[in-house]
């Protein structure tokens, strides 16, 4: 069994008297999606940067493997509306200004048509798809997104994790991401940790969708919505409609 990238042993983090995070444990294998979701004031993007090293923690250990490359994506990107900025200007300097990188990793993400256009002229959906392409820069053996669909509609989002769902597959590298929409990200990862301060469950979809913990933080109602896809790793196809990856088993 190879080690894990990630690991995070009974971690705690306290900062001004407030717990952000308490006793909390999991790892992240290579090639699996993993998504954290939780109500707002969770913790769930404190939980990012204290598994990438970003924060340290008050107690507890976190290890990362070594040699490990991280690209990551913003939760939002902030750029003064009259700052003059291309998509190939953008990239290129994420790129060390090797241009020959640029057009595929656009072309990955599907938006080579922005490649002149200006960062504020971009939709929801076109901009996000272009941070994603920079995060792919190094090729990293982990990609993180925190909230990857902000800002997207609802068609965009699935479309967007489709995508992600498609990168991982392509490149085989691990993918923690953090998001609020439950009812699309069950689609489209590999196993669900349900964040609270405290690691109220985690599993599969379909386990933490029965959870009784869960159940309990985001209400009966919410599970009810919830259209959950689950994926079978051993069943093996060449097309499915519903499912970019490989393998799946729609239910």
């Amino acid at each position: 069994m190879s080690e894990p990238l990630i690991q995070l042993n009974q971690v705690n983090l306290e900062l001004g008297g407030r717990v952000l995070l308490e006793n909390v444990n999991f790892e992240l294998g290579a090639g699996e999606i993993l998504t954290i979701i939780g109500p707002n004031g969770a913790g769930k993007t404190t939980l990012l940067r204290v598994a990438l090293g970003l924060q340290r923690p008050s107690s507890g250990q976190v290890k990362l493997q070594r040699g490990m490359t991280i690209g990551y994506m913003p939760q939002k990107l902030h750029i003064d509306p009259t700052f003059p900025l291309t998509v190939r200007r953008f990239l290129s300097l994420a790129c060390q200004n090797q241009l020959e990188k640029v057009l595929p990793l656009l072309a990955e993400v599907g938006a080579g048509h922005v490649l002149e256009s200006s960062l504020q002229t971009l939709s929801g959906g076109e901009l996000q798809r272009v941070l994603l392409a920079r995060a792919l820069v190094r090729e990293p053996n982990l990609l993180v997104l925190d909230e990857p669909v902000q800002g997207v509609d609802v068609h965009g989002q699935t479309e967007l994790y489709q995508l992600i769902g498609r990168i991982r597959d392509l490149r085989g590298c691990a993918i923690m991401m953090v998001s609020h929409d439950l009812h699309l990200v069950m689609a489209a990862t590999d196993r669900v940790l349900c964040l609270n301060r405290h690691i109220c469950c985690s599993g599969t979809p379909e386990s933490v969708k029965n959870d009784p913990a869960y159940v309990e933080l985001f209400g009966r109602q919410a599970v009810e919505q919830l259209a959950v896809y689950v994926h079978d790793q051993n069943h093996q196809h060449d097309h499915c409609a519903d499912c970019s990856r490989r393998s799946c088993n729609v239910r």
